[in-house]
């Protein structure tokens, strides 16, 4: 849960802005960070800090929760206590955005007998994810998976999301890493751990198989280096699905050959659908040496 929390807030911080704009409907022209720790016996962390000047001035609080916290009411009190000391002449605004797989319990308000409190809370399975995709910047689109997604099937979304990662990322491997093992680790909020694993591995090996240096090494013998690398990947993807099952395996490489080869012959799915275990993973390291249905399923 903590490498979630972390991931999630540092993406977060990148779109701080435009999550004003758009989960909180706050109108944000100029905004920059601020410190976020305060000192009383023991240190005090806040997510994220903005101070923003325009066209209102007022600072910023956020949270991103990943848990019911049994009391969060009370925690945000205290944050903004510590705020409001620190900023004594400004406005604070507070938000939670939940990113939890459990239903919304928390409340977003204290009652006393003398006083009350309260504070935005946002549950981010309630948001349309169509409201991040269509922003189009990785940070965006790794949030999306967090979101509700309506009536569209879930493997499309997510197809979506990852094919948009390579496209904007496509000339920074390291920076599109990165974004690949966010999505991951807080698809697993949504239960799609599983599903996006599937498509980073597809989409990896259709994307390395069709690059000109892979052909143009092919052509001249020299593309050993290429198909290691393509397959271990492959060999990763596939011992995520043989983790989760016979089924997953059978899918991916049904994928795989799909996207490779078009249609498969119906005799072709069938022996994939009566495969065990073992079958499916010479198949699949076949995939990556051989270019026709024959060799990857009948060689010898």
């Amino acid at each position: 849960m903590a490498e979630k929390d972390l991931i999630s807030k540092q993406l977060l911080k990148q779109i701080a802005i435009d999550m004003a704009k758009y989960l909180f409907k706050l109108d944000i022209t100029d905004a920059e960070l601020l410190d976020t720790e305060f000192q009383r016996i023991e240190n005090r962390r806040v997510d994220l800090l903005l101070q923003v000047s325009a066209p209102e001035h007022y600072v910023l609080h956020i949270e991103v929760q990943n848990d019911n916290h049994p009391h969060m009411a009370l925690r945000m009190l205290r944050y903004w206590t510590d705020i409001a000391l620190a900023y004594t002449e400004q406005p604070i605004r507070q938000y939670v955005v939940y990113i939890g797989s459990q239903p919304l319990r928390m409340k977003a308000r204290l009652e006393t007998p003398d006083w009350s409190y309260c504070y935005h809370m946002i549950d981010m399975r309630q948001i349309d994810c169509k409201l991040f995709l269509q922003q189009g910047e990785p940070d965006a689109l790794v949030l999306a998976i967090l979101c509700d997604f309506k009536e569209q099937d879930a493997r499309l979304v997510v197809r979506h999301i990852v094919q948009r990662l390579h496209d904007k990322l496509a000339n920074d491997a390291h920076g599109l890493g990165n974004y690949l093992r966010m999505l991951e680790i807080i698809s697993s909020n949504r239960n799609l751990q599983q599903l996006v694993a599937e498509e980073i591995t597809m989409l990896s090996a259709i994307r390395l198989s069709d690059l000109p240096s892979y052909q143009a090494g092919k052509q001249a013998g020299l593309q050993e280096g290429i198909e290691q690398g393509l397959e271990r990947g492959l060999e990763r993807g596939l011992e995520r699905g043989l983790e989760q099952g016979l089924e997953n395996s059978r899918h991916l490489l049904l994928m795989l050959l799909h996207e490779k080869f078009g249609i498969l012959p119906q005799h072709t799915q069938q022996r994939i659908q009566q495969a065990s275990t073992e079958e499916l993973m010479q198949w699949t390291q076949r995939f990556i040496q051989f270019n026709t249905l024959e060799e990857i399923f009948n060689h010898k």
